[in-house]
Protein backbone atom coordinates (compact mmCIF):
# COMPACT_ATOMS: atom_id res chain seq x y z
CA UNK A 1 0.00 0.00 0.00
CA UNK A 2 3.01 2.32 0.86
CA UNK A 3 3.95 2.37 -3.01
CA UNK A 4 0.36 3.23 -3.93
CA UNK A 5 0.06 6.25 -1.64
CA UNK A 6 3.28 8.05 -2.76
CA UNK A 7 2.70 11.83 -3.05
CA UNK A 8 2.75 12.91 -7.10
CA UNK A 9 5.46 15.69 -6.72
CA UNK A 10 8.83 15.40 -7.11
CA UNK A 11 10.59 13.74 -4.14
CA UNK A 12 14.46 13.09 -3.79
CA UNK A 13 15.41 9.13 -3.69
CA UNK A 14 18.79 8.44 -3.89
CA UNK A 15 22.31 10.26 -5.15
CA UNK A 16 24.64 7.84 -6.81
CA UNK A 17 28.27 8.52 -8.97
CA UNK A 18 28.29 8.03 -12.65
CA UNK A 19 30.96 4.96 -13.67
CA UNK A 20 31.90 6.78 -16.48
CA UNK A 21 32.38 10.86 -15.74
CA UNK A 22 32.65 10.23 -11.77
CA UNK A 23 29.96 12.98 -11.28
CA UNK A 24 27.21 12.80 -8.69
CA UNK A 25 23.52 11.90 -9.87
CA UNK A 26 20.34 13.12 -7.79
CA UNK A 27 17.31 10.89 -8.55
CA UNK A 28 14.14 11.96 -8.12
CA UNK A 29 10.62 10.24 -8.53
CA UNK A 30 7.02 11.34 -9.42
CA UNK A 31 4.80 8.63 -9.00
CA UNK A 32 0.90 9.02 -9.85
CA UNK A 33 -1.84 5.89 -9.17
CA UNK A 34 -4.41 5.65 -11.28
CA UNK A 35 -6.95 3.45 -9.12
CA UNK A 36 -9.41 2.49 -11.68
CA UNK A 37 -6.87 0.50 -13.76
CA UNK A 38 -4.62 0.22 -10.84
CA UNK A 39 -1.54 1.47 -12.50
CA UNK A 40 1.56 2.89 -10.93
CA UNK A 41 2.74 5.47 -12.96
CA UNK A 42 6.25 6.32 -12.18
CA UNK A 43 8.56 9.08 -13.76
CA UNK A 44 12.42 8.74 -12.90
CA UNK A 45 14.09 11.92 -12.93
CA UNK A 46 18.13 11.69 -13.05
CA UNK A 47 20.09 15.01 -12.44
CA UNK A 48 24.17 14.59 -13.65
CA UNK A 49 26.06 16.90 -11.88
CA UNK A 50 29.28 18.74 -12.73
CA UNK A 51 31.26 20.44 -10.38
CA UNK A 52 27.32 20.69 -8.55
CA UNK A 53 25.69 22.43 -11.05
CA UNK A 54 23.14 20.33 -13.17
CA UNK A 55 24.97 19.25 -16.74
CA UNK A 56 22.08 17.08 -17.81
CA UNK A 57 18.46 16.03 -16.94
CA UNK A 58 17.16 12.59 -18.07
CA UNK A 59 13.61 11.38 -17.12
CA UNK A 60 12.49 7.88 -17.90
CA UNK A 61 8.91 6.79 -17.08
CA UNK A 62 7.79 3.40 -16.13
CA UNK A 63 4.29 2.00 -15.31
CA UNK A 64 3.70 -0.87 -13.14
CA UNK A 65 0.52 -3.06 -12.72
CA UNK A 66 -0.06 -4.34 -9.06
CA UNK A 67 -2.63 -6.91 -8.46
CA UNK A 68 -3.14 -8.90 -5.52
CA UNK A 69 -2.63 -12.45 -4.87
CA UNK A 70 -6.31 -13.48 -4.84
CA UNK A 71 -6.53 -11.45 -8.15
CA UNK A 72 -3.11 -13.39 -9.75
CA UNK A 73 -4.72 -16.36 -8.59
CA UNK A 74 -8.04 -15.82 -10.29
CA UNK A 75 -6.77 -14.71 -13.91
CA UNK A 76 -4.05 -17.88 -13.97
CA UNK A 77 -7.44 -19.93 -12.96
CA UNK A 78 -9.49 -18.62 -15.60
CA UNK A 79 -6.31 -18.84 -18.28
CA UNK A 80 -5.88 -22.69 -17.64
CA UNK A 81 -3.22 -22.62 -15.68
CA UNK A 82 -2.48 -24.85 -12.50
CA UNK A 83 -0.21 -22.49 -9.65
CA UNK A 84 2.85 -25.29 -8.56
CA UNK A 85 4.25 -22.52 -6.09
CA UNK A 86 4.23 -18.90 -5.37
CA UNK A 87 7.57 -17.20 -3.93
CA UNK A 88 8.18 -13.62 -2.39
CA UNK A 89 11.63 -13.34 -4.35
CA UNK A 90 13.80 -14.95 -7.05
CA UNK A 91 15.71 -17.07 -4.00
CA UNK A 92 12.19 -19.16 -3.92
CA UNK A 93 11.91 -17.70 -0.28
CA UNK A 94 8.20 -18.43 0.49
CA UNK A 95 5.31 -15.57 0.40
CA UNK A 96 4.68 -13.95 3.48
CA UNK A 97 1.87 -11.47 4.40
CA UNK A 98 4.24 -8.85 3.89
CA UNK A 99 6.25 -9.53 0.71
CA UNK A 100 6.27 -6.66 -1.80
CA UNK A 101 6.74 -9.33 -4.53
CA UNK A 102 5.11 -12.00 -6.22
CA UNK A 103 6.82 -14.90 -8.37
CA UNK A 104 4.40 -17.38 -9.41
CA UNK A 105 5.75 -21.10 -10.99
CA UNK A 106 2.45 -22.25 -13.27
CA UNK A 107 2.11 -24.80 -15.69
CA UNK A 108 -1.01 -24.80 -18.25
CA UNK A 109 -3.33 -27.38 -17.56
CA UNK A 110 -3.36 -30.18 -20.16
CA UNK A 111 -7.42 -30.10 -21.05
CA UNK A 112 -6.88 -26.75 -21.87
CA UNK A 113 -6.01 -25.84 -25.84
Amino acid sequence: MDELLQPSTEEYWKTYIDNETKNKVDVYTISRYDALNQLQHYTTIRRFNNRDEVEKEVRTTISLRYVFPKEMERMLSVNGFEIINVYKDWDETPITEDSYEMIYVCKKNSSVS
